[in-house]
């Protein structure tokens, strides 16, 4: 699933920055994209040189506009050759994606009230794509914060708190998906909740997932 923005969600004042950057760096898009102002370098092994020195080929092309430019970089943010980096809310590395949050979300306390529960969801909720049949878990939890509803906590929605919180400890390392080859859809459906996976094969031949979609 792709997303875009549709509007500035940090308001106007980031724009013109965050247009001279995509504008900039628009030709290097494919090893260097950008977020805003961040900047995510990614690269693998390549005619006959190893990732480390792709990276630092990549890295003096980057570093070649912004001087160009005018641009600059705060060194105390930057990460160099790492193998693992922080992406907007999940480490992404060569083994795949993993979620960030998992600490927080699994040792929250059980709700008290809607307002509580909401921001639970909120979280768990950016959190989906690493959970199987996730819209089926959440499915009581979310008919107490439906219009009218009146808010009484039961056993059910106790055993469907826990199950969320016990699958998301257990997320699975997502692959991250190849362009390059075959990808595999696998759905399921409910009288309440439908839900798909996106399967792809890794180089060894195992069947890896690249997101779960939830409904």
């Amino acid at each position: 699933m792709l997303w875009e923005w549709l509007v500035m969600p940090q308001g106007l004042k980031n724009a013109p920055a965050n247009r001279m950057m995509s504008h900039v760096l628009r030709l290097l898009r494919y090893f260097a994209p950008i977020y805003f102002d961040d900047i995510f370098f990614h690269c693998r092994a390549e005619e006959g040189l190893s990732a480390v020195d792709i990276h630092l080929r990549y890295l003096r092309q980057v570093f070649q506009v912004m001087r160009e430019n005018k641009m600059y970089a705060n060194l105390k943010k930057c990460i160099f050759c790492a193998p693992v980096i922080p992406v907007l809310g999940c480490y992404v590395s060569k083994s795949g994606v993993r979620a960030e949050k998992i600490t927080s979300i699994c040792s929250w306390p059980t709700p008290k009230n809607p307002t509580q529960l909401h921001q639970w969801l909120g979280l768990a909720n950016y959190l989906h794509k690493y959970t199987k049949n996730y819209a089926r878990l959440i499915q009581s939890l979310s008919s107490l914060l439906k219009k009218d509803a009146t808010w009484s906590w039961r056993p059910g929605h106790q055993v469907a708190f826990d199950s969320v919180k016990k699958r998301l400890s257990e997320a699975p390392i997502l692959i991250l998906r190849d362009n390059l080859k075959p990808f595999h859809v696998v759905c399921d459906a409910s009288d309440f909740a439908i839900g798909c996976a996106l399967i792809q094969f890794d180089n060894e031949g195992h069947e890896r997932v690249v997101s779960y979609q939830p409904r």
